[in-house]
C-alpha cells in the first residue's frame, strides 16, 4: 500500500478589481482571509493565527492607499509560493508611497511604516498607467 502525501501546487494566486468604493478595504481583507484558509491543504496546515492577522493588516494598509491616493480602480493579487504570500496592489496614481522614520507623535503617514516592518520585501515601482507596490511576507514568521 502506498503512503499518498499532500500534493501541493504552487504558485497559488488571485486577483481582484476594485471600484474604489465604500467597503473595499472589508472586502479586499475578507478576500485575503478567503485565500488564507484555502492555503491549509497545499502547506499541510493552516496559516498561524497571529501571522495571519500580519498579513490581513499588510493588505489594509496596501489598498487603503490605493484607495486614498490613486484616482481610478485598482487590483490586487495575492499570491503563494515557497512558504511566502505575495499581495501585488496596482493603482492609477504614479506617486510611489513615501516610507517615514518611526515618529510617535507624528498623525498619519505610519502605513508603509507598518508594511515594513511586518515584511520580507516591499517593492514600488512606476508602471504604464500608475504604479505596483508589491508586499512579500515569510507565512511562518521567522526567529
Amino acid at each position: 500500500m502506498l503512503d499518498v502525501l499532500t500534493t501541493v501546487t504552487e504558485p497559488l494566486r488571485r486577483s481582484i478589481r476594485y471600484a474604489g468604493r465604500d467597503g473595499t478595504i472589508a472586502a479586499a481583507r475578507d478576500t485575503a482571509a478567503a485565500f488564507l484558509d484555502g492555503l491549509a491543504p497545499d502547506r499541510a496546515a493552516p496559516v498561524p493565527g497571529e501571522r495571519a492577522e500580519e498579513i490581513l493588516l499588510v493588505v489594509s494598509e496596501l489598498v487603503t492607499n490605493a484607495g486614498r491616493y490613486a484616482p481610478g480602480p485598482y487590483v490586487m493579487e495575492l499570491g503563494y509560493c515557497g512558504g511566502a504570500v505575495e499581495i501585488t496592489v496596482w493603482d492609477t496614481s504614479s506617486q510611489l508611497p513615501r516610507r517615514f522614520e518611526p515618529d510617535p507623535l507624528r498623525i498619519g503617514g505610519h502605513g508603509m511604516e507598518i508594511v515594513g516592518r511586518l515584511c520580507r520585501q516591499v517593492t514600488a515601482e512606476r508602471v504604464h498607467g500608475g504604479k505596483r507596490v508589491t508586499a512579500r511576507l515569510d507565512v511562518d514568521r521567522p526567529a
